[in-house]
């Protein structure tokens, strides 16, 4: 395969065309991308552009997320000091485009590819956008490489399914970043070449989920990274996140992505699971199997590839601390019941459940209710996933964690009913409740609460953005502050670029628990524009398009 180069810090680095910048440091041994406020460093984390901790610098342009860039011949990329010189980038030239189509949908998993294909085939002109280069989601997780023959059937089945959506006539703009939402809906994007104005007939959000990490002293350090991150790397980059890889956390994933891992050549040492074994929960194992014998099948025979794989999965085991090894690579201690033990690794991946992504959701003021099995906000919605905002409707994981089927059969239903098709039939609703049961199931089996934020050492990085320490949220807790937003004003907890993704429900309970009241969208962070970082160009551009409208 040829190969392509650019520089990094000086040095050449190659690697496959295609590849993200985050891959390509990965696979050339590079871990720290750039540098804290504290002077620590910081690398890939979510992989999914969500934490804003793999920036660089790409030709003079400060900022750019190493996981959602990708690599061309020549570039010039940078590590990104903690305080970028103040000199203006090169100019950028973008376009400013409206678009009114009957059908936008955010977001290219299944939920979104489903809702689009149907709402395209019910009649309507449907607009899809979604961050990555090539759709697909974090279900499907396509490879970059078009040439690429699919790793399995699972990439098999999404690559259908994207081709199902092109087929259709489904526009598909790539590369966007979805940064602001308002009434009517209106939505503000932009890719790397234009920005764009959007106000469609109707809103159908299909964001998806993120990780929710383990906040444990070391969970910011270069090399530990989400399970999901790992698997972006190695699915649609064919990059293993290092020689030796642990991973920890709760649920089907962590196995899953420990298997995929060790079949593509890395060792894997120790996969450690929080909840205890199925078996000790068989009520809830026959229930699952019982819901849907087909995904229970692939559970098994998942668990029979780990085997032949020589990896038994360890159950309540849960890491307490992660350091620089002295001889290179990351030194993991971890407890399993009265035992305690530690373990050296390459990379360390962590998954304990997720977060809905709902931030425009929750601009649009969609009304929410708080989850309390699951710890998630949850838009309220119809029978067809209208939300109770006009036109707006909400599918697949940043509804709650549901799964890729019942992420898709949302998506069908949605889009036919945004296309103003008919509703739910009573097969399809029969068949959702199904999924929805296998998935309570699921979690009955894997169920594992996570230790509070209370149980966090003082030296436990809170807020990984602002690195805010455990120690300090706890001198501002003695003030008594009277909701999280004072106590976001008192630490900075929630001020970074990640915009408290990670720290805000997390700190949400916390709060809740020394009140003693219940949770719900006012225990949070409210979400602000810009929703994501984008520059002041491209504010600017929008801000010039919407004004021409405005006085035109």
């Amino acid at each position: 395969m040829d190969r392509i180069s650019f520089t990094f810090d000086g040095q050449e680095v190659s690697c496959a065309p295609g590849s993200s910048l985050a891959a390509a440091l990965t696979e050339a041994g590079v871990r720290g991308f750039r540098e804290t406020e504290k002077g620590k460093p910081r690398g890939i984390f979510c992989g999914m552009g969500v934490c804003q901790d793999c920036l660089v610098s790409v030709d003079g342009r400060p900022n750019q997320r190493a996981c959602m860039t990708a690599t061309a011949p020549g570039m010039t990329v940078a590590p990104q000091p903690a305080r970028p010189a103040l000199t203006a980038p090169p100019a950028v030239n973008r376009s400013a485009h409206r678009l009114t189509p009957r059908v936008l949908v955010v977001g290219g998993g299944a939920g979104g590819l489903s809702a689009a294909i149907a709402a395209r085939e019910t009649g309507a002109e449907v607009v899809l956008l979604d961050e990555r280069k090539v759709p697909g989601g974090q279900y499907f997780k396509q490879s970059a490489r078009p040439e690429a023959a699919p790793l399995d059937a699972q990439q098999a089945e999404g690559q259908a399914l994207v081709a199902r959506a092109r087929d259709a006539g489904v526009t598909i703009l790539p590369e966007v970043t979805v940064w602001g939402a308002f009434d009517g809906p209106e939505i503000l994007a932009a890719d790397p070449g234009a920005v764009y104005a959007i106000r469609p007939g109707a809103l159908i959000v299909a964001t998806g989920a993120y990780e929710r990490p383990a906040m444990i002293p070391g969970w910011t350090l270069p090399g530990v990274m989400t399970v999901g991150a790992a698997q972006t790397l190695w699915r649609s980059y064919g990059t293993l996140p290092g020689a030796r890889v642990a991973l920890f956390g709760n649920g089907p994933l962590v196995a899953q992505v420990a298997l995929e891992l060790a079949e593509g050549g890395a060792e894997i040492p120790l996969l450690g699971e929080s909840a205890p074994a199925p078996w000790r929960r068989p009520l809830a194992s026959l229930a699952m199997m019982r819901r849907d014998p087909g995904l229970a099948r692939k559970g098994l025979s998942m668990l029979a590839g780990l085997k032949r794989q020589g990896i038994a999965p360890r159950h309540d085991l849960r890491p307490t601390r992660i350091e620089a090894a002295p001889a290179g690579g990351l030194l993991v201690h971890y407890e399993q019941g009265r035992h305690s033990g530690r373990i050296t690794a390459d990379a360390v991946c962590l998954n304990y459940g997720f977060q809905p992504q709902n931030e425009i959701l929750r601009l649009l003021d969609c009304a929410m209710t708080y989850d309390a099995r699951f710890d998630q906000l949850r838009p309220e919605r119809a029978p067809d996933c209208r939300t109770s905002i006009a036109g707006v409707y909400a599918v697949g994981d940043c509804c709650g964690l549901g799964g890729a089927p019942a992420a898709a059969l949302e998506g069908r239903i949605a889009g036919r009913a945004a296309a103003g098709g008919p509703g739910p039939s009573a097969g399809e609703a029969a068949t959702l409740a199904r999924h929805r049961a296998f998935q309570d199931a699921l979690w009955r089996v894997y169920d594992s609460p996570a230790p509070p934020l209370e149980e966090a050492a003082p030296e436990t990085l809170v807020c990984r953005c602002e690195e805010v320490e455990k120690a300090a949220l706890d001198a501002a807790l003695s003030d008594d502050p009277h909701d999280i937003g004072a106590l976001k004003r008192a630490t900075r907890i929630g001020m970074g670029r990640c915009q408290g993704r990670y720290c805000a429900p997390a700190l949400a309970g916390l709060m809740a628990r020394r009140r003693g009241t219940p949770m719900g969208d006012l225990s949070y962070f409210a979400p602000r524009v810009p929703i994501k970082p984008v520059d002041i160009a491209t504010i600017t551009a929008a801000e010039a398009l919407l004004a021409e409208e405005t006085n035109g």
